[in-house]
């Protein structure tokens, strides 16, 4: 389980005016996914492992535009 935190944007994000999202981790397992232009809309809860795994994905190109 990992120690809450506050949300982040990715460092590769542009200026707030692109499409970009936050994360936070709740340390229980979950990690939060909001919009950063949209902060008071709808937050998407994921399992910690989906998350690592999705993140894993794109690190490694398996969502590459068609």
């Amino acid at each position: 389980m990992s120690t809450p935190t506050q949300w982040r944007t990715s460092s590769r994000s542009g200026s707030a005016d692109q499409n970009c999202v936050e994360v936070r981790s709740t340390g229980d397992g979950t990690i939060r996914v909001r919009d950063s232009k949209d902060r008071r809309g709808p937050v998407l809860a994921v399992a910690e492992a989906s998350w690592h795994a999705f993140v894993g994905g794109v690190r490694a190109g398996s969502f590459g535009e068609k």
